[in-house]
């Protein structure tokens, strides 16, 4: 029985196969381990997220459908297990619906984990025009504001805001239309994550 089939995994998943259970385990534990890694910045807990969502996935076996993508089924599981354990954080919570499209983006392209998805943008960013790179790796990884830019480069907000359109619209390009969510799950999440932790 093939299970690499998404049919048939979710199908026998369905009917309580354990040799697909056992496949699904195989095929995907380290690559949600290390993506709950990128959420939670602690392995043993990144451990415990993954093994709860296998767990509620053979409890609620029934419940799957037979047209269910498997793997983005698994990779929603445990951003929502991740998302529970901080469900009573209004920000997590507003930032949800944004968080959801760029995770989408990252199974949609087969991201193996962030690292991956760091390392494409970083490389682009690194190949913007100088002036260009140094204030957008001032806003997005610093986190510094258009203001405090132009009041650190001496320059005004207006030459700042015209570097990060293009900036924007660069990486658009070479990347894809969804830079924003990209960028939004590789800096602005995480600094919003530390400060509600």
């Amino acid at each position: 029985m093939d299970f690499n089939n998404n049919l048939t995994l979710a199908t026998q998943l369905k009917l309580g196969n354990t040799k697909a259970y056992d496949f699904l385990m195989e095929t995907y534990y380290k690559s949600l381990c290390r993506y709950a890694f990128t959420l939670t910045h602690d392995k043993g807990k990144a451990e415990d997220i993954v093994q709860n969502v296998f767990v509620k996935v053979w409890m609620n076996k029934k419940n799957i459908n037979s047209h269910f993508i498997i793997k983005n089924y698994v990779y929603k599981s445990v951003y929502n297990q991740f998302i529970d354990q901080f469900r009573k954080n209004k920000p997590v919570i507003y930032l949800e619906k944004k968080y959801l499209e760029a995770l989408d983006l990252v199974v949609e392209n087969d991201y193996e984990d962030l690292n991956e998805l760091t390392q494409l943008v970083n490389k682009e960013i690194m190949n913007l025009p100088p002036k260009c790179r140094e204030i957008f790796i001032l806003n997005k990884k610093d986190g510094l504001t258009h203001i405090e830019i132009s009041e650190y480069l001496n320059i005004s907000i207006k030459t700042v805001e015209g570097h990060m359109t293009r900036a924007f619209k660069v990486l658009a390009d070479k990347l894809n239309p969804q830079i924003d969510a990209i960028l939004f799950l590789l800096y602005d999440f995480k600094k919003e994550m530390n400060q509600v932790k």
